[in-house]
């Protein structure tokens, strides 16, 4: 039995917006979980893996960038306390106060390449995906007559964002 494409989004949504499994996800749009796995795999197929746009708007809900920024303001804090400390502690050789500072600086250019080199595509996904959904906002607010238009070209351009950003 072919299903409306309404529910092909529902699946898709409940799965990447509501981080739903995929049965979940299925049962949540009354279909088989078969069918659901199956157009998951055929939207991979042409370039809409569901699981990095689910990872995109994951990020996009400030997920992994919450994270990371808050290991990011301990470690700093963690880093000032450190330097303070070296600066106060009197006795310490000027060979021990260098190397104590190099291994400071070392671990302080790690960190921050490590935390600025995450995926660089997902993150810009994630960016798209949330200005698609304050289009969609919009759209339903506003012109809420182009929302099936809107619904039904958002689908294919989902896979044209999923080949664009890989």
């Amino acid at each position: 039995m072919a299903h409306p494409d309404e529910t092909r989004l529902k699946v898709k949504t409940a799965y990447v917006r509501g981080r739903m499994t995929i049965a979940d996800a299925a049962a949540h749009a009354g279909i088989a979980e078969a069918t659901a796995k199956a157009w998951k795999i055929a939207a991979k197929k042409l370039g809409d893996d569901w699981d990095v746009a689910r990872n995109a708007a994951r990020l996009a809900a400030g997920g992994l960038g919450d994270m990371t920024m808050e290991v990011m303001e301990d470690f700093i804090l963690q880093f000032k306390r450190s330097m303070e400390e070296l600066r106060k502690a009197d006795g310490i050789s000027p060979m021990d106060r260098a190397e104590i500072l190099a291994r400071l600086s070392d671990s302080y250019v790690k960190t921050m390449k490590a935390a600025s080199s995450s995926n660089n595509n997902l993150a810009r996904l994630s960016v798209a995906l949330e200005v698609l959904e304050l289009f969609g906002q919009f759209i339903q607010t506003k012109y809420p007559h182009h929302a099936p238009a809107f619904v039904e070209a958002l689908e294919p351009f989902g896979a044209e964002l999923g080949k664009h950003y890989g």
